[in-house]
């Protein structure tokens, strides 16, 4: 008896983009029941504590920054330490946004107590971007500096779990940030994210309390570092870098591990690695490259799509990459610039929601100018205005693809982790996202739901909505984002 098309992994087309993927990137064979969806930035956090509270061997976290009052947090990972005398904890931040504050109150001098407190098992480190060092470091103010690339990568992993996320660790992306959450019960998985993690780290400056200093901590290269460090030979660091980063963007040199049974799962994690690697191997933008080629030929033809991005600022090649893709139907969500993050804010950071409309306007001009003004759609997600009482602000980021002959059972491709698929994401940041293909119905299912509730403060906005007074953009907007370009940094 033939078997129906949905007994056999991987569907005719996404076997095509499997076979090439294994050839970028490792892959693992896993559950559909191993993953689970997170929905809102309250249950991020409760997830987040309550697997630490639980953890036994290990917490490794990797974030942007962690919220120079996030106590509730500190204390969480403080108690699982009393109590589990075997757990080490161990915490990448960004150097430039972790002492943003200092000597006042920081994410470093907050993680510094419990280095205090548990010097042997806890362990607090620092990357510090090779493109800022010199003149450059020593001009540019702080805040404005981050331009020139961060420890971006979001690795949340706990024991033999990991939960992969664009969220940092602060009180707004526990509360009204609204992001994107998996949880990934795979020990295979969360073993190799540890390992780059480790790597990382021995990349990174170390973070070590001191009573002496007001600003609670001090910063030092260890000896058992790769060397040299970065502010004392950029171009030996990054040749150093490249010669332990780069195994972890190879393709394995046997087959795929294969399990006794079937698996309708593969996860492919995709790094982009970019200001470490040289020659540049990074995985995530030559996997993506690889999905959406895929979709303009006719094999995938009548596939639907949705793509989302906190901070709109796609790069050009992506943005002509998705327009090429013909698809059937397919959406693009925005955050509306009364839920951006930099609404309000002083200065030139203060003019970025305008900046990102202005990239908006530019994309539909795009979509019309191409006569896909039908099938792709543009939405702003708003929930409130950040800022005040009850305003929310969006920074999910990630894709969803239905492929033909399976729209009634939702995406059966989806990418979800710290990139925001923008120029500075592919030559300046740290990134790290794991690449889900099934034929999982029920996952499937959830991945639809997925992407069906992110757009529930979502509403389309065309040409039109742009040419309105309150959404021109002016001049010195235009000239802010040439400056910020003409001296090497990106949004």
């Amino acid at each position: 008896m033939a078997r129906k098309p949905s007994d056999a992994f991987p569907p005719p087309t996404a076997l095509h983009i499997t076979s090439e993927l294994d050839k970028l990137t490792p892959r693992f064979d896993v559950s559909a029941d191993d993953i689970e969806i997170i929905r809102s930035p309250s249950d991020f956090f409760e997830a987040l504590k309550s697997k630490i509270t639980k953890a036994r061997r290990r917490v490794y976290l990797s974030t942007l920054y962690v919220g120079k009052t996030e106590h509730e947090l500190i204390n969480t990972i403080r108690n699982a330490l009393k109590t589990n005398p075997t757990l080490t904890v161990s915490v990448l931040t960004d150097y430039l946004r972790g002492t943003r504050e200092a000597p006042d109150p920081s994410c470093a001098s907050l993680l510094a107590s419990l280095i205090t407190d548990f010097p042997e098992r806890v362990e607090v480190r620092l990357y510090h971007t090779p493109n800022l060092t010199g003149i450059r470091k020593a001009i540019l103010p702080k805040r404005i500096n981050e331009g020139w690339g961060l420890q971006h990568m979001k690795l949340y992993g706990i024991d033999d779990e990991i939960i992969m996320s664009g969220a940092n660790l602060s009180d707004d992306y526990f509360t009204n940030r609204q992001d994107r959450y998996q949880i990934i019960k795979s020990k295979e998985v969360t073993d190799f994210f540890s390992r780059i993690y480790r790597t990382v780290s021995d990349l990174s400056y170390r973070v070590l309390p001191s009573d002496k200093e007001r600003s609670g901590f001090v910063i030092e290269w260890p000896e058992s570092n790769v060397q040299p460090a970065p502010l004392v030979d950029p171009k030996g660091y990054i040749t150093a870098a490249t010669k332990v980063l780069a195994p972890f963007t190879q393709p394995p040199s046997r087959s795929p591990k294969t399990t006794e049974k079937p698996t309708d799962t593969h996860i492919y994690p995709l790094l982009q690695l970019t200001p470490l690697l040289r020659p540049d191997t990074s995985t995530e933008l030559p996997a993506l490259t690889t999905i959406l080629r895929a979709l303009s030929t006719p094999a995938f033809s009548g596939s639907k799509w949705t793509f989302t991005a906190g901070y709109f600022n796609m790069t050009s090649d992506i943005r002509q990459l998705l327009l090429s893709s013909q698809p059937a139907s397919a959406t693009v969500i925005a955050a509306s610039p009364w839920a951006n993050g930099f609404y309000g804010s002083k200065g030139v950071s203060g003019m970025l929601p305008a900046a990102y409309t202005h990239l908006s306007r530019c994309f539909l001009d795009a979509v019309s100018s191409a006569g896909l003004s039908q099938q792709i759609a543009l939405k702003e997600w708003r929930k409130g205005t950040v800022n005040t009482p009850g305003g929310w602000t969006y920074h999910a980021k990630g894709i969803w693809i239905t492929l033909p002959g399976l729209q009634q059972a939702g995406p059966s491709i989806s990418l979800v982790g710290s990139s925001n698929y923008t120029k500075r994401s592919y030559s300046l940041d740290l990134e790290a996202n794991t690449l889900i293909v099934t034929s999982n119905p029920d996952l499937q299912r959830r991945l639809g739901e997925e992407e069906k509730w992110l757009q529930g403060y979502a509403n389309v906005v065309t040409r039109d909505d742009y040419a309105k007074t309150e959404r021109r953009v002016g001049l010195h907007v235009r000239i802010a984002m040439w400056i910020v370009t003409l001296v090497g940094g990106a949004l």
